[in-house]
């Protein structure tokens, strides 16, 4: 949006004016055109505790929401989904990518089946045109519900009950990947069992109007249950323990490839079991057919890098060891010997498995779990190799997720 000069600045979440009043160190960052917490406080040590050991309540209203409806919306979302929706029952959510006409992922999100016709797609970018051009031919209304719908995910082992004790209603019954009405501060929210960190938890969609009210609740019955508002920092640790990609980190969307091979197709993403190819006709089919047949190209595999190494090459110098707290986020080539044969794209360490972990695409013939390969990390101003062995995603998987 403009400012009343004219110019260009960024849009903030429904919930501001109480995030902003957490805010110690101005972290803040950009999302989607919205500004949003890096993290609250100094560091994000506690914020990352309290996802794994409490609760975390983490603001992702910049996310793309758009309504899906009319008598051709199962139809429509069928042939632009990869995921076979046919199967997806009413109050059902599915996760998937959608392609281009090459197999290439353009972005990858979930779909919630509201009613019989009506459908949620949630997006990390803007798919208007996208939907709109996939469109034609169909009995479908679009309607981008983005600024309307404020969402907060709530995430940790103490979640459920949280939301219990604050609404009242059993939780345990809603399954994983399915959804429930709830009333919170007798504001209507909509609960999906869905997150972005491997864990038990939950995201609720809330009208803008009602954001505020929703929070203060959450946030007041909270205090027991160890909750802590979270950033997105605090969150990225959680996602890669989790194995999960993220769009413009791990992959690069396909219509911002300039070359064929900055694209990605889901297979090369780890993301194959959500390819239903049995279906009818869907964007991209063609290719997919002939991507899965693949033997070469790359694969998402995990890393597990040589942390002792990396922290005695360190004390060796004098110097203490600057181990990722904050996930770094630059593609870093990896070895087999001295070939080039894939690279990390994001990589961190992880406080509850104590290892320096990463996500990294690597050519298949080195993808299967435990591979030695070599990684070059910067030790003061120099960069060295360290050992790097590959591993199954995701790195942590705890049952508390599904039960």
């Amino acid at each position: 949006m403009r400012d009343g000069m004219g110019m260009l600045s960024l849009k903030v979440t429904p919930f501001h004016p109480r995030t902003s009043e957490l805010m110690q160190g101005n972290a803040w960052r950009r999302w989607a055109g919205f500004t949003v917490a890096s993290c609250y406080e100094m560091a994000p040590d506690r914020e990352y505790l309290a996802i794994r050991n409490a609760c975390a309540l983490i603001d992702v209203s910049p996310l793309f929401k758009y309504r899906v409806s009319g008598k051709d919306s199962l139809a429509f979302l069928n042939r632009l989904v990869t995921r076979d929706l046919s199967k997806l029952s009413v109050g059902q959510v599915a996760y998937g990518p959608w392609c281009d006409s090459r197999g290439k992922v353009v972005d990858d999100g979930t779909v919630m089946r509201l009613d019989d016709h009506e459908f949620r797609l949630t997006s990390a970018e803007s798919s208007w045109r996208w939907l709109g051009d996939n469109a034609h031919g169909f009995d479908v209304f679009i309607a981008d519900e983005s600024d309307e719908t404020a969402a907060l995910s709530l995430q940790g082992p103490t979640s459920r009950a949280l939301l219990e004790k604050l609404t009242g209603v059993r939780l345990s019954d809603v399954k994983y990947h399915w959804m429930r009405s709830i009333e919170i501060a007798q504001r209507p929210v909509l609960l999906t069992r869905t997150g972005y960190t491997g864990d038990l938890g939950y995201e609720l969609w809330i009208r803008a109007e009602h954001a505020l009210d929703v929070w203060d609740a959450v946030v007041s019955e909270g205090a027991s249950f160890g909750l802590m508002p979270c950033g997105i920092w605090a969150m990225d640790v959680a996602r890669i323990e989790a194995g999960l990609v993220m769009l413009d980190v791990d992959y690069t969307p396909s219509p911002k490839a300039f070359t064929a091979n900055q694209a990605s197709s889901p297979f090369e993403l780890g993301l194959g079991w959500a390819v239903h190819l049995h279906k009818g006709d869907m964007v991209g089919k063609k290719a997919l057919m002939q991507d899965r047949l693949k033997t070469d190209g790359l694969k998402l595999t995990g890393l597990e890098i040589d942390h002792a190494a990396f922290m005695s090459a360190h004390e060796e110098l004098g110097l203490l060891t600057p181990l990722p707290f904050i996930p770094w986020r630059v593609v870093t080539p990896l070895f087999l010997d001295r070939e080039q044969v894939g690279y990390a794209t994001s990589g961190t360490w992880s406080p509850t498995l104590k290892k320096y972990i990463a996500l990294a695409q690597v050519a298949a013939r080195v993808a299967r779990a435990g591979n030695k390969l070599t990684i070059d990390l910067m030790v003061d101003r120099e960069r060295r190799p360290f050992a790097a062995v590959t591993t199954t995603l995701p790195f942590f998987n705890p049952e508390r997720k599904r039960a």
